[in-house]
């Protein structure tokens, strides 16, 4: 089996593999960014609030399919590391039948219920049409999303983060130079950012579905016997993928929620709003890497009976987050403004909304990374129902009603705003530390029952 993560020095193991996977994640956030950079430099407030709200709906569902195909890199990664590439094959083709059915229904729910998604999202009226027309479209892309990720998981799972990389770069360039095009020159708005998007996504599939299955020498096959519904295997990936899923869901729901919360309190502060919760979104992608390279080489080292290498990863991941966390939390002190300032022409008012919410926020960078990191390590044994726990429960306890009470509170500084997000997760921290020291004394990862 190619790409082995059970032999040779971990912290270049884990920086090889992480790299890939933080600038395909880049890439693939970058979309999102680079129509509300666009669309902010041609267009008004009103534009601009559509976007990040449209954009805010696809990183959401985005990020739910990459959660549930969770399930698919773990079962996969479990299988190459004790090298069984007849459960490779199974593990691909229920994969492939899983995230068929599963795109026709998400998309079809999708397109009939747009209005009321953005109902519910109390979408300021002065940019509901444009947010409409920008989420019609994206979501007629839904299937190609689909593909996209579960294409990338099953790399991740037979340990090449790098090929994803390559064709979610294809996917960026085009999609940078037609926003550039769509809402330049042709003046198309919010409907040009959403098509470019959605055409820069179509090619990124069909190159990357391309070059896997037209692999002569691919570590797996897929015959009509392994595209089928084998139930063990469809089981173990939804059993590992669906806590995944619905934790990242409920993050995401957190974010809409206080999305709603400064919709209520004008467009100025929903662009504000909307901007840096984009922004954080982007920056959480090295978290969400040390994530997915924690379970990824942890879920290899199980496979193979190594359970001290998981413990090793897990400890490196969380350093680099935390070292990550705190320049990030710096340069949200010094150069918030600035960094606002980037996204926002000529518009004072969004920018000094936008840097103190930052400002308090930018602290989920270091705490939320080293939580994610423990998620990754929990998925890597099939205990993602422990990730799906602590998330619900910093976002009950602290995240939602946190927000609501600091824009009450304080209506005229969003700080507090941004602060209920940081200690949502340390709370989850904590639970992490307390879930993990069972887990090593019961032996499930190892611990005392490990030579």
């Amino acid at each position: 089996m190619n790409n082995d993560l059970t032999k040779g020095k971990l912290l270049p193991i884990i920086i090889r593999f992480s790299l890939p996977f933080i600038l395909s994640n880049f890439l693939q956030t970058f979309y999102g960014l680079a129509d509300l950079f666009v669309v902010g430099h041609f267009n008004k407030a009103a534009e601009i609030t559509a976007v990040s709200v449209g954009s805010q709906i696809m990183h959401m569902l985005t990020v739910v399919i990459v959660g549930l195909s969770v399930g698919a890199s773990v079962s996969l990664s479990h299988a190459a590391g004790a090298k069984n590439r007849e459960e490779v094959s199974r593990v691909v083709g229920n994969t492939l039948s899983i995230f068929a059915v599963f795109a026709f229904v998400l998309t079809v729910i999708l397109l009939v219920f747009t209005d009321g998604i953005l109902n519910i999202l109390s979408v300021p009226e002065e940019a509901f049409f444009s947010a409409r027309i920008y989420c019609l479209i994206c979501f007629a892309g839904v299937p190609f999303i689909t593909a996209y990720n579960v294409i990338s998981s099953i790399y991740r799972g037979i340990g090449d983060s790098k090929t994803p990389m390559y064709f979610v770069a294809i996917a960026g360039l085009i999609n940078l130079i037609l926003d550039w095009i769509f809402i330049g020159p042709l003046s198309m708005g919010t409907a040009g950012a959403a098509l470019a998007t959605v055409i820069g996504q179509a090619v990124s599939v069909l190159i990357s579905a391309y070059v896997l299955f037209g692999k002569k020498n691919r570590p797996f096959r897929v015959s009509r016997s392994e595209l089928c519904f084998i139930r063990p295997v469809s089981e173990k990936i939804l059993r590992i993928g669906i806590p995944v899923a619905m934790q990242e869901g409920f993050i995401q729901i957190t974010f809409l929620v206080i999305t709603v919360i400064a919709n209520k309190r004008g467009v100025d502060i929903a662009a504000a709003v909307g901007i840096v919760e984009k922004l954080i979104s982007f920056l959480f992608l090295i978290p969400s890497a040390m994530m997915s390279t924690v379970a990824m080489i942890t879920a290899q080292n199980i496979g193979a009976g190594l359970h001290d290498r998981g413990r090793q990863t897990l400890s490196y991941c969380i350093r680099l987050c935390v070292l990550f966390g705190l320049a990030v939390f710096a340069g949200a002190q010094l150069l918030g403004d600035d960094i606002l300032g980037l996204f926002v022409n000529d518009d004072p008012e969004v920018i000094k909304y936008g840097a103190q919410y930052f400002s308090s926020y930018a602290a989920d960078c270091l705490l939320g990374g080293i939580q994610f990191s423990f998620s990754g390590y929990f998925n890597a044994y099939q205990k993602s129902w422990i990730t799906f726990m602590h998330n619900t429960i910093s976002i009950i306890l602290v995240r939602i009603p946190g927000a609501y009470l600091a824009s009450m509170l304080f209506p005229e500084n969003l700080m507090p705003m941004g602060a209920a997000a940081p200690l949502g997760s340390l709370i989850s921290v904590v639970i992490c530390l307390v879930c993990y020291r069972y887990l090593y004394k019961s032996g499930v990862t190892g611990g005392r029952h490990e030579k």
